[in-house]
């Protein structure tokens, strides 16, 4: 069962939290770059904003298909008997601190850009491309939170599992 369930937990880790750590990273050069072109005023400006909905859209539903690789997690280490060790609680906090970051910094910034991009009411593009240098920052932080995660569950400093 212990297999079964790390097979699950890395399979899941990949192929949600990489699309996500892809498409957050790409997405402010891409916004950078439709933004200053404006909507229809350069060659490949409307493909500018295509890509910028479609990595929104990639951002948003790869992390809630992430959400199940802690709980995938929790129950893998329930059935090692490792849920008091140091290295699984120090990555569930990074965890916890990745899906703080992508929720409170990440997503809403997106928002802002796909909204000021689709030229909503509410919407200020010029508020929009000042924020990418934080909305930068902070997908650099979700990435590295992550492969501090990685790192931690593959070494696992301080198992007991001698693994």
């Amino acid at each position: 069962m212990a297999k079964f369930l790390l097979s699950l937990h890395v399979l899941v880790a990949i192929l949600a939290i990489g699309p996500v750590t892809v498409a957050a990273s790409m997405f402010p050069r891409k916004a950078q770059a439709a933004l200053a072109g404006g909507e229809g005023q350069q060659p490949g400006a409307a493909e500018a904003v295509a890509s910028v909905g479609l990595l929104h859209r990639i951002t948003k539903v790869y992390a809630l298909l992430g959400i199940a690789v802690p709980v995938l997690g929790f129950g893998l280490a329930q059935v090692m008997g490792v849920m008091g060790q140091i290295w699984l609680i120090v990555s569930l906090a990074l965890t916890a601190v990745a899906a703080l970051v992508l929720m409170v910094l990440v997503l809403p910034r997106q928002e802002a850009v796909v909204a000021a991009l689709a030229g909503e009411e509410d919407s200020d593009s010029a508020s929009a491309l000042a924020g990418l240098k934080l909305l930068a920052m902070s997908t650099g932080i979700f990435s590295l939170l992550w492969a501090a995660v990685t790192v931690i569950m593959v070494i696992r400093p301080g198992s007991t599992t001698h693994v």
